[in-house]
């Protein structure tokens, strides 16, 4: 779900009120379902991404500045994703399991023909 909400709170960046603005309104489109919301539902979608937006800077601004070597959850620190900052992998690492991966998805593609 949070796939496209990208991480507002980097290492000596700050989320600009527009980013914030673009996350909170995404937020909303996930939750209600909705794109674009009809005319009689306009005020509490526009209510909610105003609302989630104050709520968001206000976290920001109240967190402790993030370290460099901090590295963010994974799926964009989507709530439940992980508990704990993620060790970046060692070198070669992701690449070989990404040959692995698409390895084992041909042989399947393969036997199913």
């Amino acid at each position: 779900m949070c796939r496209s909400i990208k991480v507002l709170r980097k290492p000596g960046e700050q989320a600009t009120a527009e980013e914030i603005a673009a996350a909170a309104l995404q937020f909303v489109r996930k939750v209600s379902g909705q794109r674009k919301p009809s005319k009689a539902a306009q005020a509490a979608f526009l209510g909610a991404v105003e609302e989630i937006s104050s709520a968001t800077d206000k976290l920001l601004k109240s967190l402790p500045a993030r370290r460099a070597t901090e590295m963010p959850l994974p799926n964009g620190d989507c709530p439940g994703a992980a508990e704990q900052p993620v060790t970046p992998p060692q070198s070669g690492a992701v690449s070989v399991a990404s040959r692995r991966v698409r390895a084992a998805a041909g042989a399947r593609a393969r036997e199913s023909r």
